[in-house]
């Protein structure tokens, strides 16, 4: 599926890393020794689902913008998200994501499509999903939040409320919650370390 390249001169779907001084990090982030709180050297991995390229160059700002180690997954729409979060062509080596930023208003299958399907999925509907669009009409909240969203966020438009935005959502998920996928990893490895 060929895809476009952005005015960040990165490919939809092409991964951005934010992992400070970590060359060999492929299990720090998951590794943990607590999982309410994630080490240092945890990652936090983050799938944006975003079809308007100027949003995810601000995006990738923001996120260069804060000390937070994480990586940056973009795709550009639902049914691309849905094959990252399947691993199927060309995600096939795509990490299972931490947290979704999820656009409302995209082509082929959009952000509504998307989370429906993400949240009946028992697989998947652990993974908290953030609907971060520029609309903020009643219908699309109440939507979101019946198709079982964690939390709605309004896009701002002036650039710094927006880094602050992204910020507060990195802060609260990197450090505050315990994430669903973490906690599960850090109870498997628990598990395989009891039964040596």
């Amino acid at each position: 599926m060929p895809l476009s390249t952005s005015a960040t001169g990165r490919t939809p779907g092409q991964e951005t890393t934010r992992a400070p001084d970590t060359a060999d990090h492929p299990a720090a982030g998951r590794a943990l020794e607590n999982p309410a709180m994630p080490t240092e050297s945890a990652v936090l991995q983050v799938l944006l689902v975003e079809d308007d390229l100027a949003d995810v160059a601000l995006m990738e700002s923001a996120f260069d913008d804060h000390r937070l180690p994480s990586e940056l997954h973009h795709v550009a729409d639902g049914e691309q998200a849905l094959a990252f979060l399947y691993r199927e062509e060309p995600y096939t080596d795509a990490p299972r994501p931490d947290l979704i930023l999820l656009d409302l208003n995209m082509p082929r299958v959009d952000g509504r499509q998307a989370l429906t399907l993400i949240k009946q999925d028992e697989n998947l509907k652990s993974i908290p999903v953030i609907v971060f669009t520029t609309s903020s009409t009643d219908s699309d909240i109440m939507a979101s939040y019946s198709r079982n969203a964690n939390a709605y966020v309004t896009k701002p438009i002036d650039l710094d409320q927006f880094e602050y935005v992204v910020a507060e959502i990195r802060n609260f998920f990197g450090h505050t919650v315990t994430l669903p996928s973490r906690a599960s990893d850090a109870a498997r490895l628990e598990a395989g370390d009891d039964a040596n």
